[in-house]
């Protein structure tokens, strides 16, 4: 009985770092020009069809969103780079600080053992 209950602890505390590990690499993602995010969000993917604890799932699927919300956000507002350049950088970095700001809020809340919202 007490092997179960340490394989389940251990699975839970490797799935944390991984977590956390994905939260990072999701909010400095600005550092690689995006590439990070990419990583983090395939092993998102992978991670999110084999859990089965729904607080891990729901962090899966928030940064899942997140991520495409941005792609999309960013290519509806590229057109304004080719008009204008000053407010195709402002809506950048006002997505830029959205995806931030959502980042830090679901790490803040997955390690208070929060569902994201």
């Amino acid at each position: 009985m007490s092997e179960v209950i340490e394989m389940q602890t251990i699975k839970s505390s490797s799935n944390r770092t991984v977590m956390h590990i994905l939260y990072g690499m999701h909010t400095v993602a600005w550092a690689s020009a995006g590439m990070l995010a990419v990583i983090a969000l395939i092993v998102n993917y992978i991670a999110r069809s084999d859990e089965t604890d729904g607080l891990f799932r729901e962090h899966h699927s928030y940064m899942i969103r997140t991520f495409w919300w941005t792609i999309v956000w960013c290519a509806l507002s590229s057109p304004l780079f080719m008009a204008f350049f000053f407010p195709g950088v402002f809506a950048w970095s006002v997505i830029g600080f959205w995806y931030l700001y959502r980042c830090i809020k679901g790490w803040l809340r997955f390690a208070n053992n929060r569902m994201p919202q």
